[in-house]
């Protein structure tokens, strides 16, 4: 399963991005989603299986602009947590 992890902010989302990869996420950039309804256009993508290491990762950082996980699912995305 494919989860994003969506930001408000370009350079947080590339923070992240980069926090990520080196906590040994596979992640990549890609765009978010209209269902996201964010308009930064940045979020980075991974597999379901590091979820929970990415949901620690973003609580522990100041990401200030970050909007949510979606989860992909039936083709389209909906917001984990909402």
């Amino acid at each position: 399963m494919t989860i994003l992890a969506v930001f408000r902010s370009r350079a947080q989302s590339l923070d992240f991005l980069a926090a990520a990869k080196a906590a040994g996420i596979p992640a990549q950039a890609v765009s978010t989603p209209k269902e996201a309804g964010v308009g930064c256009g940045v979020s980075v993508k991974f597999d379901g299986g590091f979820y929970q290491r990415a949901k620690t990762l973003v609580s522990k950082r100041p990401y200030s602009s970050f909007a949510g996980f979606l989860r992909g699912a039936g083709g389209g995305y909906f917001y984990d947590d909402r």
